[in-house]
């Protein structure tokens, strides 16, 4: 990295980033009281807060959304006339999931090969540290030269909207010139990368019934319906052949013209065992960044410890359906529903409930901004152009702002690079790259704020 004042700064906090990503990590802040106590997520949101208020931001407040959960904000008044950012980052996290596949305790920042492990070390804990680390290099160095608000969300995670609503409910609050996402990441570790499509969400549950009690399968197999067989021929219908997503009326041939992801990346980056095919068809990114993707992400049943001979009653899943920018997330969900109820056989019941949905977006790649972002970027990686991709996850809160400040430049840059494997055990942050990242925030905004001078 090239020596100057900003990224010296930047060097000089990362023991202290260490120590304070290690306190956040600690909290076991799932938004789901059925996996963790509320009062986790209120812990986290609590240290946000007082860290907001030790950097002298002003109106510090806890806000509490309509879905139950709290978002943290606070805004820093930069010089008279400066144009304002809106950082953003969330402390909610994914659940631990399987806990024996965890090399080191999920909520225990751990140390290895060069990495720190836990859970929200990368997806977004670490995001709330890349913006304090970027605003103290800038305060260590002349000041912070633009209004920065800073709004840390609580149930990202969970798609329950809370922080939407909240915003359309109180637009006055987010207003803003520029807004940095810092939910995202590189295209891989090294490469500055700024992401400029994501794919919407929608999730629902299914439940399928066909008896009023479960049957002896050896009495009653071969002639009573099987819940758990109807909902698999259900789930096998959203898939075709080559295990492209296929919804009765949701196109799924639309091709990815940017930045490609060669295929032995993506394995290698996706974990996928040798010999097992990647199912779907086009280039990787195609199916990852302009396709829509469903994945049944649970099912509930009879488990296979305890099993006995009988023919279940009912069965139920949850589905994710991740839509590509150009599809409205609500038309996409009235087609899945449709498409279910079409596929399920033998007349069986079923019913369906949303529990989640989020629209796709893209971000306009020619603003003020992104200049700005570019120059940043070459300087915290030298010899490296920034580069543009999608993502395939979604950040409903995105689209929100999007309506909300239609003026409003949007850029997403993040610590979730593929070796950080976001969202399943082993979550990992690269040091350097939150360094770096932090060195690049920092010069954005500092680049930002001079684009916009009279």
């Amino acid at each position: 990295m090239t020596a100057n004042p900003i990224a010296e700064t930047v060097r000089s906090l990362m023991p202290r980033a260490r120590a304070e990503l290690t306190e956040l990590v600690a909290f076991e802040s799932v938004a789901d009281e059925n996996v963790a106590p509320r009062s986790e997520c209120e812990a986290a949101a609590n240290w946000v807060a007082d860290a907001l208020r030790a950097e002298d931001f002003r109106d510090v407040a806890l806000l509490d959304t309509p879905d139950g959960s709290q978002a943290v904000y606070g805004i820093l008044p930069g010089p008279a006339g400066a144009p304002t950012v809106l950082l953003y980052a969330h402390y909610d996290v994914q659940p631990k999931l399987d806990e024996s596949a965890w090399l080191s305790p999920p909520f225990e920042l751990t140390e290895r090969d060069g990495r720190w492990y836990g859970r929200g070390t990368a997806d977004c804990k670490g995001g709330v540290i890349l913006h304090l680390l970027a605003l103290r290099a800038l305060k260590a160095n002349g000041g912070v030269p633009v209004t920065v608000k800073v709004i840390v969300e609580g149930s990202e995670e969970q798609g329950t909207g809370g922080l939407e609503r909240y915003a359309e409910e109180h637009p006055e609050l987010l207003t803003a010139d520029a807004i940095v996402i810092g939910d995202a990441g590189n295209f891989r570790v090294g490469l500055p990368t700024v992401t400029a499509t994501l794919r919407g969400m929608t999730m629902i549950r299914v439940q399928i019934d066909t008896l009023e009690g479960n049957l002896h399968s050896g009495q009653f197999g071969g002639a009573a319906p099987d819940a758990l067989a109807a909902l698999i021929r259900v789930l096998d219908s959203l898939r075709g052949p080559d295990g492209s997503t296929v919804i009765d009326g949701l196109p799924g041939d639309r091709v990815w013209e940017g930045l490609q992801y060669p295929e032995e990346n993506f394995r290698q980056d996706a974990k996928v065992l040798p010999g097992v095919d990647l199912p779907g068809g086009g280039t990787v990114a195609d199916r990852i960044w302009a396709r829509p993707a469903v994945t049944v992400v649970g099912i509930d049943c009879h488990p296979v410890a305890g099993a006995t001979p009988s023919i279940p009653k009912t069965a139920r899943a949850q589905i994710s359906l991740r839509v590509p920018p150009g599809q409205d997330a609500a038309e996409a969900t009235k087609l899945l529903f449709a498409h279910i109820e079409n596929h399920t056989p033998w007349n069986a019941r079923v019913t369906m409930e949303q529990v989640g949905q989020g629209q796709a977006f893209q971000a306009d790649t020619s603003s003020p901004a992104y200049a700005s972002m570019a120059e940043a970027m070459e300087v915290a990686y030298p010899g490296q152009e920034m580069q543009t991709a999608g993502l395939g996850g979604s950040i409903p809160l995105c689209n929100t702002l999007a309506s909300l400040y239609p003026e409003a430049e949007i850029l997403l840059i993040g610590l979730s690079e593929p070796e950080a494997q976001i969202h399943a055990p082993n979550e990992s942050v690269s040091p350097e790259e939150l360094e770096r990242l932090s060195v690049a925030e920092a010069h954005f905004l500092l680049n930002y704020a001079r684009s916009n001078q009279v």
